[in-house]
């Protein structure tokens, strides 16, 4: 069987299998029933191998044993196998959604708790900064620095990142200005869509090259990398300090 690389690849990332996995299931969705040496053959998968693949498979509920002899192997549907993968996700989602929430009800959570609060009392505000990587990270750390936030976050971005900063954080943004949180967002163009503006001042800052998220005036993340960087390069150095933010809380005063 002759089938594209780049067609395979995206079947074993999108589906999660491995090598073999992925061509003795194209192999089976081409012949739509077969015995395991017919899929070898087409597959060119090792027979000793074909075997174990087919099982695993099966297990998965990528494909059914037919009963009788020979043993032969049928293929599902592939919206039938997206339906019960999307089941299984969201079935493993919510176990481990309960067994988190179990968590902080622990009695040993209370404990590793009190030895994070007694530890950071020994932290001179000053040293705390830390580099993150990777812009999900980056927009885990923004989330959380907004779900912290008492008295106001500004967030310097791009007018690419606008669009980004929009999709990501103005439900959890709205929902901070609602309670008197001061929301600002600067950006070299206002958008014509207007994003952030039902809750936040928007500034055009043209001469602002800059992506910064600063919190309370306690806190800023700011990225090294420019918004077009791959978002798996992207990067940034969080500080939690107060001489530091506080200046750059003057710079953006004078945005």
């Amino acid at each position: 069987m002759i089938l594209d690389n780049e067609f395979l690849k995206k079947l074993k990332s999108s589906f999660d299998l491995n090598e073999y996995e992925v061509k003795v299931w194209a192999a089976l969705l081409s012949k739509g029933i077969a015995t395991a040496g017919e899929i070898s053959d087409i597959s060119e998968v090792p027979r000793s191998r074909s075997y174990d693949v087919l099982e695993t498979l099966e297990k998965r509920g990528f494909v059914i044993l037919k009963v009788g002899k020979p043993i032969k192997y049928i293929a599902i549907d592939p919206k039938e196998i997206i339906s019960r993968l999307k089941k299984g996700i969201k079935k493993d989602a919510e176990t481990k959604l309960k067994t988190i929430d179990k968590l902080s009800g622990a009695d040993f959570f209370e404990e590793i708790n009190l030895l994070f609060k007694n530890g950071i009392q020994h932290v001179d505000p000053t040293t705390i900064s830390g580099s993150i990587h990777g812009r999900k990270n980056l927009y885990n750390q923004i989330e959380s620095m907004i779900k912290k936030s008492k008295k106001s976050v500004v967030i310097a971005t791009t007018d690419e990142g606008l669009i980004r900063k929009n999709d990501h954080f103005a439900k959890s943004l709205a929902s901070k200005s609602k309670k008197g949180i001061v929301i600002k967002i600067l950006a070299p163009n206002k958008s014509k869509e207007n994003y952030f503006e039902d809750f936040a001042e928007v500034i055009e800052a043209k001469n602002l090259d800059a992506r910064f998220v600063l919190v309370d005036n306690k806190e800023v993340l700011f990225m090294l990398t420019d918004e077009k960087t791959h978002e798996k390069v992207d990067s940034g150095i969080w500080v939690n300090s107060p001489f530091f933010v506080n200046a750059m809380a003057n710079l953006v005063k004078s945005v």
